[in-house]
């Protein structure tokens, strides 16, 4: 907890500064690059330990898995939220051109021109106001930042694990790295959810550009199918969580696959009817990969502790290295979709693109996520931990903590 309270003001901050616009013009690249980077190196700092809480919350895995879902739950509102206040607010400088051409020609012919003020791209109070709307939403971010921060920790209180005291020592970093590393089930489920996490982001980096330049019809549509993916994640998670206490974790990770046949469905027939059903199901895809690696993970830590009763203190270093490979793959797939659209010929800001980068747009949509989708399933096929095995290994830990409880009762 100290490092979420300690890292949100420097993590405001970087934020705010990242949508600044600074009085100089040479440096300007420099300025960009050190918040950005600030801001994704605190928001690192600020998002293991959260994720990590799920540890300390309760020792019971019901718990934990209801407290996850609830968590990804909120997460996905929360972008749904942030992206529609600050879509509204900055809304105001992004006017098409063609519009305000239309605009121009309309008001040019049945006003004055001394009453009216128009502001074009490019002039002085158009950057003005630009930069005044972005400063605004930088700002209500921030305290949305600020006063989620203070109700998760005047709110949320930590618990200390009994097993964590009969274990030993903590172990070094470097040492408990190397134990977790060599960990099967946690190595299984990082290298499955790593190419399932980059297949998500090939889908959701290049939608956009998808519906701009390979489906001509969803052109004026991508805004509307974006907020309808988020809005189906978010209805999906109640029904993944109710799913896999069901029928189990690894069953439930297979409905991931969902996605592949309509996102081949919208690369052959892309018009809107089509556009907006895959969009729904890949919100419900998109639910379970959000959910489920964080909802195996407590499984795989706890399988681990049972396995090396004489380590303790290592679930930062499990979370820390899963957000890591997280961001891993994410980086992995925008560097793979940069590299491709540039070797077909991209050109940003042009209103039509050679068939190359349609073609390559195709398959950035449609094949490469359900080939990367249909691997780390194959690979989740070899991880270990059963539902019989999670609840074994719940019942030994539990044993622990009650001798543990026996022998300090008997101590006082």
């Amino acid at each position: 907890m100290p490092w979420i309270v300690g890292c949100t003001s420097f993590l405001v901050l970087s934020y705010f500064f990242l949508w600044f616009v600074p009085p100089f013009v040479t440096g300007r690249v420099l300025w960009y690059l050190l918040f950005y980077c600030s801001f994704q190196a605190l928001s690192t700092i600020y998002h293991v330990p959260y994720t990590t809480l799920t540890m300390f919350l309760s020792t019971d895995q019901t718990e934990r898995d209801s407290a996850t879902a609830y968590r990804m739950t909120m997460e996905v509102l929360g972008t749904l939220v942030g992206a529609a206040l600050q879509g509204q607010i900055v809304a105001s400088a992004h006017t098409s051109l063609h519009c305000r051409a239309e605009m121009n020609v309309s008001m040019n012919a049945t006003y004055s021109p001394v009453n009216v003020t128009i502001l074009t791209p490019g002039s002085a109070d158009y950057k003005l106001l630009a930069r005044k709307v972005y400063m605004i939403a930088a700002g209500v971010i921030g305290s949305i930042y600020v006063i989620c921060t203070a109700v998760l920790s005047l709110g949320v209180k930590e618990r200390n694990d009994l097993f964590a005291k009969s274990s030993g020592k903590v172990l070094p970093f470097c040492s408990g790295f190397k134990k977790s590393m060599r960990h099967g089930p946690y190595i299984y489920l990082i290298a499955s959810f790593l190419l399932i996490s980059a297949a998500v982001q090939l889908l959701q980096s290049n939608f956009v550009l998808f519906c701009t330049h390979a489906a001509g019809d969803l052109r004026d549509h991508f805004q509307n199918l974006v907020l309808t993916i988020l809005i189906s994640a978010v209805l999906s998670i109640p029904f993944w969580q109710w799913f896999l206490q069901r029928f189990g974790k690894k069953t439930a990770a297979f409905g991931i696959s969902w996605m592949i046949p309509f996102a081949i469905l919208l690369v052959t027939l892309p018009n809107v009817i089509v556009g907006y059903t895959v969009a729904v199901s890949s919100g419900f895809s998109i639910a379970a990969s959000l959910l489920l690696p964080w909802s195996m993970l407590p499984d795989v830590v706890d399988n681990f502790q049972q396995m090396n009763p004489s380590a303790a203190g290592l679930e930062a270093i499990f979370y820390s290295s899963f957000v890591f490979f997280t961001k891993l793959s994410a980086g992995i797939s925008l560097g793979i979709s940069t590299l491709s659209l540039q070797f077909a010929g991209y050109s940003s800001g042009a209103c039509r693109q050679p068939y190359l980068v349609v073609l390559t747009l195709q398959i950035l949509i449609g094949a490469a996520p359900g080939i990367l989708i249909i691997l780390g399933l194959i690979i989740l096929i070899f991880y270990p931990i059963t539902e019989d095995t999670r609840r074994e290994t719940e019942l030994a830990l539990n044993n622990i903590r009650l001798q543990t409880r026996r022998s300090t009762l008997i101590v006082i």
